[in-house]
């Protein structure tokens, strides 16, 4: 199992919002974010496997902005696998499960959407960047995902996060790209736009 914080929710019916952090970050870093967007749904805050010089992530990276390919496609695996043993541990529809990822956290989140089609329900991903290229994405009729950017962020420039929506868009899903004036700080005003998104959509 991969280290987590997991709180049940007050409403059975509402997703279960899985929190993937930042480089640096722990499984408490978004918990504050869980208040803003969702109060009564199950938390899934979960730690990154991976130290680079003592820094929790996610998958590991040869460079800025260079991902370790093979390391990528390993922990997506181990991921995917850890939702299903949680889902049935904490008693949670698998089904039903929205990812709320930062940075290297929303890469994973979408490497999870690039790799298999069950894996979530919806996304809100603040400043993530395409995690691999040249591969065919699984049918995402059903996905519903919102991408929080900035026009000024120095690590995912916003060519960038135009592709990642038009990729996710071509294989169905329904994107919503927000832009902030910003760099690649997670942002008051993305997240409010991230939470009038997901009470649209849950």
């Amino acid at each position: 199992m991969m280290q987590h914080i997991f709180h049940k929710g007050n409403d059975p019916s509402k997703p279960t919002l899985l929190l993937l952090h930042g480089t640096g970050g722990t499984e408490q870093d978004l918990l504050p974010l869980t208040n803003i967007i969702d109060p009564d749904a199950n938390i899934l805050s979960v730690r990154g496997n991976v130290l680079e010089n003592g820094m929790p992530r996610f998958f590991k990276r040869l460079a800025e902005g260079i991902f370790d390919e093979e390391d990528l496609i390993f922990r997506t695996k181990e991921l995917y696998g850890f939702l299903d043993k949680a889902s049935e541990k904490y008693t949670f529809d698998r089904r039903n499960i929205i990812a709320i990822g930062y940075s290297n956290g929303a890469n994973i989140a979408a490497s999870l959407l690039f790799h298999y089609q069950d894996a979530l329900k919806g996304a809100i991903l603040h400043h993530p960047m395409i995690p691999r290229r040249g591969i065919k994405l699984p049918d995402l009729t059903a996905l519903s995902i919102f991408i929080a950017a900035g026009t000024n962020d120095p690590i995912c420039s916003p060519q960038e996060s135009e592709e990642l929506t038009t990729i996710l868009e071509n294989a169905g899903a329904k994107v919503e790209l927000h832009w902030e004036d910003k760099g690649h700080q997670l942002t008051a005003t993305e997240v409010e736009a991230a939470k009038k998104w997901y009470s649209k959509f849950s």
